[in-house]
Order: structure tokens, then sequence, then C-alpha cells
């Protein structure tokens, strides 16, 4: 690890290693096949997610077998593990969630050249790679990306309770990966090869997340949006990705960078960050929209460059009605389900907008990974200052601090 990074290593983190140096850190049974997991055996809200004891079955075609170091957490584990079983084709139970993990290699099945037994790997999400537009670098956008990495479909049984049988079956392969679980089975096509990227499993951890929230944000910006120094841009959303976004836009120079929120300590590390501005959404002047105080920061005209990664309705609205003539709106934020926006065409015609959607920022993990990783070691994508790392027995506490703002990006570690 770089003298940079080793200065950066949060006390959380810090605090954690001394707890497992004093009390021994769980050994690796040597079948490499019983492992602790999050199950998700009904909805959070209804109590349904614990820790327990499963075994793991062999890698088969295509996939892995990889010890976790670390995961992070993220608001699409809550959504998806907060509907009720039926009710969605991505509803199930009991299954693995978990879509940032991190981890070594202790098995590979057939037809894997992607990495060996030993080499340390980061994960990201599942595509087909076969259709044309995976061939055309839209991996993200594969048009079986529901089935790879949400659906029943996808999710061949992978765990079992440690005192259970076959027929009590617990679903994996979430996002390729279900990284709540300490051992998982992970498809080829998620891996990113990390053996020349990190330098000790502290960095694995750190890392966790990069193959998704915080992939999403900065390549939301940098790959979707294309955004330059020209361009003023406006994040609707601070969280993981939100920040992410603020940080890319940095990268890449724009001349304004707007973050738009209501929690107080996330508006002040937008500006650490490189935010221009920031606006408070819960403390507008009397009389004042969301919308005309985006455009108040940026020439009475908008941005040239709106993301949401809220998927709140009315800050979809406001973003979208911000947006400059000629201007690029893009949705990240995952919107209810049952929400549909009304826009009048005549008007969208003629402001020239684009309005588009983005997933996992149009990153191909294995390209944007590495990317985002030299930025870190070059100081100027600190991820560091969005992490807090916790044991994985607390993930209850990981989730409240997430929901409530006061940790940005959760990580849990094994």
């Amino acid at each position: 690890m770089t003298g940079r990074a080793s200065a950066n290593i949060p006390k959380s983190l810090r605090d954690l290693w001394k707890h497992q140096d004093e009390h021994g850190r769980r050994s690796t049974p040597d079948n490499m096949s019983s492992a602790k997991a999050i199950v998700s055996h009904d909805t959070h809200a209804n109590g349904g997610w614990k820790l327990e004891d499963v075994t793991v079955r062999k890698p088969g075609d295509g996939e892995l077998l990889v010890e976790m170091v670390a995961t992070g957490v993220c608001h699409t584990d809550a959504l998806i593990g907060g509907i009720p079983d039926g009710a969605s084709p991505v509803a199930f139970y009991p299954r693995v969630l978990g879509h940032e993990g991190s981890g070594y290699v202790k098995e590979v099945g057939s037809n894997v050249t992607v990495a060996k037994v030993g080499d340390p790997v980061l994960l990201s999400y599942a595509f087909c790679n076969n259709c044309p537009a995976c061939k055309s670098n839209g991996h993200s956008h594969c048009p079986d990306f529901t089935e790879l990495n949400f659906t029943k479909n996808a999710a061949s049984p992978i765990f079992t309770p440690s005192k259970g049988g076959e027929q009590n079956s617990i679903h994996g392969a979430f996002f390729g990966q279900s990284s709540f679980a300490s051992l998982s089975i992970v498809r080829a096509c998620s891996v990113v090869n990390a053996k020349d990227l990190i330098k000790s499993k502290e960095d694995l951890q750190l890392f966790a997340p990069l193959g998704c929230g915080i992939q999403t944000g900065a390549g939301t910006v940098i790959n979707a949006a294309k955004a330059t120094k020209d361009d003023i841009v406006c994040i609707m959303g601070l969280g993981g990705v939100g920040l992410s976004a603020i940080m890319a836009a940095k990268i890449q120079g724009s001349r304004i960078i707007i973050g738009v929120d209501r929690v107080q300590s996330r508006l002040e590390l937008a500006k650490e960050l490189g935010a221009t501005h920031v606006v408070d959404g819960s403390a507008l002047k009397e009389g004042q929209s969301l919308t005309d105080a985006i455009k108040a920061l940026s020439e009475d005209l908008g941005p040239t460059v709106v993301i949401d990664t809220t998927g709140a309705p009315p800050l979809i609205q406001a973003g979208f009605d911000s947006a400059r003539n000629k201007g690029r709106v893009i949705q990240v934020g995952s919107s209810p389900f049952d929400f549909n926006m009304s826009i009048n065409m005549f008007a969208f015609m003629m402001r020239g907008v684009t309005f588009s959607g983005a997933i996992e920022g149009q990153a191909y993990p294995p390209e944007f990974v590495p990317k985002m990783v030299q930025w870190y070691r070059d100081g100027k994508f600190p991820v560091d200052k969005l992490v807090k790392f916790m044991a994985v027995d607390k993930f209850e506490q990981a989730l409240e601090e997430m929901h409530s703002g006061k940790t940005i990006k959760p990580i849990l570690t094994y």
C-alpha cells in the first residue's frame, strides 16, 4: 500500500483489526464448504435477515468459489430484500444478497480463465458477454441483466443451512456473487482479477464497493454523461453513488459542480470532495423551489448535466425541470416500480434535453475498476472518506446508519 493509502486507513478499520488481533480471526474450514451468511428468509422489515451457518456447493462451469474479506452494503440490497415474497419476479426467499464483494479465489470450476486459486478479486455485476450490447461495450445494459443479476432463474441453489438438506436450498448468485456470505459461488463474468491492483488484504476491504455504488456514480459522470471542463454538473442525492459522482466531476474538471441533499454532513463532505456549490433541499428560501435554487447556481439557465441518484419522484422531476436547453439528464437511482413520469412532449422537443437511464455507470468493470484504484493511488478519488468498516455481525447497524445518512458506505468485513 502506498504511503498515502496507509495514512488514510479509516479509524474504523484500524479498530476492527485491533479487535481481531485481540480475539482471534475465525478459521477457514479445511473443506471450504462451511460459511457464515446473512440469509434473507423474508423482508428486512419483517425481521427476516439472519446471520447463519450455511454450507456452499462446489463451483460449476464458469464459476469460482471466493472467500470474501469484505462486502459493501448498498441501497439495492435493502430495496430487493424489502419486497414481499412473490410481489415481483425479483422478490423471493430464502436468499443471500450482497453485491459489492472482494476476496480470494479458493477454487475454480471448469472453463474459468479470469483468475486462479489464491488470486485476489474484486466483484461486480453479471452479464452475458454474447449479445450485441455486450459486444459493443454496453455490458451494463445487457438484455439479460435482470435475469442474471436478480431473478431465481440465475440464482441456482448455492447455499444450504448447515443443519438442513437440499429441500431447504438457499438461493445465491445475486449480481453473480451474493457477497453477504463468507464463502460464495461467483460467476466468472463478475470477477475483476486484482492481483496487479491490490497490495494487501486491507486494500481488498477498502476497494470492495468499487464494483457497484462507487462505479455507478463515477461511471455515470465519465461514461454516460461524458462530462468535460465545460459542463455544469448537478448531482441529486449525496450517498455513495452521488459523492462518487462529485469526485468524478472534479476529476473531469467540470467548471461548476452542484450537490443536492438534505443531510448536512453529506453536504459538507460534498464540498470537501469537489462540489463548488451545495443545495440543502430542506432549507430553501421562502417561495423558492428546488428547481429555482439549482438554476440560480448555474447561470440561471440550469446545469448541462443532471444526474439523479435518489429515485425519489419529486427530485427526479425537479432535476429534469432544472436542466438547461440541450442538457443531459441521467437517471441512476431506482424509483418506485409503479412510478411513471409525465413529460409535456412539445416542451421536451423545444428544450432539446436528452433524458436517459444508466446502469452501473455504463462501466465495464475489468477496465473501469483499475482506473478507480489508480485515481485513489493518485489522491484524486478518496473513497476512504466515504466508508466505515464493521464486522459482519453488525449488519443491522450498517443498514441503519446507511439509511439515516450517518454512514455513507458501510463495509462489512469477514
